[in-house]
């Protein structure tokens, strides 16, 4: 079908007044953009790039925005880049400044510079195991109370390798320990309540998080629970359920992650399947000027234990039942120890850390155990391809009980960074004027929420010129949509991200060192290699565009070997193709890769999780 845009050539002031611009603005556009095709031609990247940065701002109206990027791509055929990475930026990125350090030294005379040479450090990345996440683990400042004996292990026996064999850690420990990503004054949770939108934005310090982790965890030793024992939690993702959630790990028991949104029965299957014995919940969730129940759903589905937290203040304002502690009371019993720390339970690195549950939409869900090493592959990507420093804010609307939840904790703590939690809706403008104020730079979505601030345009006036990047996944994205969205943030990139709750993380994903596409991935994660396989059920070249069901190389760190209630190789591997000696896993998404090398999603090959074009993570 032809575009309706014209080419660049043929725009005129009409067209533009016509777009929603006042007269006197649009001749000065016009002329500007006049400059820019004299200079750069009528479409191609170099223009679009002069465009993007000379010419729209947030204030214009998204139809001048459509007009232009259309305009100037209209003979460019597939996969236009919206934004391209600078040498500069590209040197300043984490990958980018390991590779100026150690690119020679891995790659020899082949290393030229960061954005030349990101294909030969993902391609070293799945080669080269045991260097690549050595070096990770390293630029992370990870410890471990005993170190791995090596990094991988391969053996026909575990499919997927035995990764850091021997070590022992705790990841929440490492998540509140000061070295060079961490100082005791740094912010490390950034919060406001819906309908607080003028007030000053909380902020907990290092130094206040951690004794409130220790404190909880403390508190946790009072249930008189054996170590290893599975607790729950039921809660909005605040900065309440985020200590919560570290206690648990970081006292040696294992978190559940039930998502708040689940009805009675929903949340029973998952205390049974997970046999958990306590469970933190709130009393109510507060949306905005509503108060919905939350506490009474926790109790229908037979709970056992439940540490009930109120939605605001202190006090409860329900009856709770016999044997269930309210949150003031289970503080109480440990207020004389606060600020005393908590020895972490350091654990072998296969011990489960979190149970969480896929979103499968028949019979019982899939328990996943997430073990002590899963955190590190959800903050390796973070520093990898949204490259999350010290310094920087993120904010991504979730919850604990879906797995962005653990990945937003681990992807912010580990790497330096503060997480932004907004409690309440994020479909609000006072979510978008909370980005503004916290000085978000990372801000995570997924596609629904963007499409309701396009239609809605409750973000109109926010200044969103903090962020550096945007990170989109759950869902498939629009190319609209999303051109809309970078146009809030002055065409910032927008990493696309996909994976699942068994792998930690993604498999496939975007770059800050690659040109950025609308709505398509531009590289494997780091560690990951995929496969597309043919009609044959076999692989096709991997220079060669094709689409067809995923599969992914079997050795990815941090991905699941096990499941609670369900045969693991039979789920995963069985039936598969063997590639180079090596069974492929089986991930189950139809997957394109187009002739310029991006990889686009089309939805679950079996059609039963088709949910908006992608498996929700």
């Amino acid at each position: 079908m032809e575009s309706p845009y014209k080419s660049l050539n043929d725009v005129a002031a009409d067209d533009i007044i016509a777009a929603g611009v006042a007269s006197p603005e649009a001749e000065k556009l016009l002329t500007e953009l006049a400059k820019i095709v004299s200079e750069c031609g009528s479409g191609g990247v170099e223009t679009w790039g002069r465009i993007s940065e000379r010419i729209l701002t947030p204030e214009l109206p998204f139809a001048v925005h459509q007009m232009l990027y259309y305009g100037c791509y209209k003979d460019f055929g597939q996969d236009p880049p919206v934004w391209l990475p600078d040498r500069k930026s590209a040197e300043e990125t984490n990958v980018g400044q390991l590779l100026q350090r150690c690119g020679s030294e891995l790659f020899g005379d082949r290393y030229k510079d960061p954005i030349s040479s990101f294909s030969d450090f993902q391609e070293f990345s799945v080669l080269n195991q045991e260097v690549f996440w050595k070096t990770i683990l390293e630029e992370m400042c990870i410890s471990f109370s005993v170190p791995p004996r090596h990094i991988l292990v391969e053996s026909p026996a575990y499919p997927g390798g035995q990764w850091l064999p021997g070590a022992f850690l705790n990841p929440a420990k490492n998540c509140l320990t000061l070295n060079s990503k961490h100082d005791l004054n740094d912010a490390v949770v950034i919060w406001r309540d819906e309908g607080q939108d003028d007030l000053p934005l909380n902020r907990m310090t290092l130094r206040e998080f951690r004794e409130e982790v220790w404190l909880v965890a403390h508190g946790l030793g009072t249930l008189d629970l054996e170590k290893g024992s599975a607790i729950a939690i039921d809660m909005p993702m605040n900065v309440r359920s985020v200590i919560i959630y570290l206690a648990i790990i970081l006292a040696g028991f294992v978190v559940v992650s039930i998502a708040d949104s689940f009805s009675a029965p929903e949340i029973s299957t998952r205390l049974r399947i997970s046999k958990a014995k306590a469970i933190f919940a709130q009393d109510y969730i507060m949306r905005g000027m509503k108060s919905l129940p939350l506490y009474s759903k926790v109790v229908e589905a037979k709970a056992p234990i439940v540490i009930v937290i109120p939605a605001r203040g202190l006090e409860l304002c329900i009856q709770i039942r016999d044997g269930d502690i309210a949150w003031h009371d289970f503080m109480s019993r440990v207020k004389s120890l606060r600020g005393l720390e908590f020895t972490a339970s350091e654990q072998p690195i296969e011990s489960f850390s979190n149970i969480l549950f896929s979103s499968g939409t028949t019979g019982d869900p899939k328990a996943i155990p997430w073990t002590y090493l899963t955190p590190f592959k959800a903050a390796a990507d973070g520093w990898c391809h949204m490259d999350i420093r010290k310094g920087d804010v993120v904010a991504w609307p979730t919850n604990l009980g879906w797995m962005m939840g653990p990945w937003l904790v681990y992807a912010s703590l580990l790497n330096g960074a503060s997480m932004a939690l907004y409690s309440g809706s994020p479909l609000s403008s006072g979510f978008g004027k909370f980005v503004q104020d916290a000085k978000v730079t990372m801000l995570g979505v997924i596609p629904s929420i963007v499409r309701t601030w396009k239609s809605s345009n409750c973000t109109a006036g926010c200044n969103w010129s903090s962020v550096r990047c945007f990170a989109s996944s759950g869902e498939a994205s629009n190319v609209d949509e999303y051109l809309w969205l970078a146009g809030r943030a002055n065409y910032r990139p927008i990493i696309e991200y996909c994976g699942g709750t068994e792998i930690g993380g993604g498999f496939v994903s975007g770059s800050l060192l690659q040109a950025q596409s609308l709505a398509a991935f531009s590289t494997p994660s780091v560690g990951c290699s995929l496969f597309i396989l043919g009609s044959d059920g076999s692989p096709i070249p991997r220079d060669k565009p094709g689409i067809g069901e995923l599969a992914l190389g079997p050795i990815m760190f941090g991905a699941s070997s096990t499941l609670l209630n369900a045969d693991h190789y039979q789920v995963y591997f069985k039936g598969m193709p063997i590639w180079k000696g090596k069974v492929l896993r089986r991930h189950g998404d139809v997957f394109e890769r187009t002739s310029n090398g991006y990889y686009r999603a089309h939805g679950r090959a079996d059609d039963t999780m088709n949910l908006g074009g992608i498996k929700l993570l």
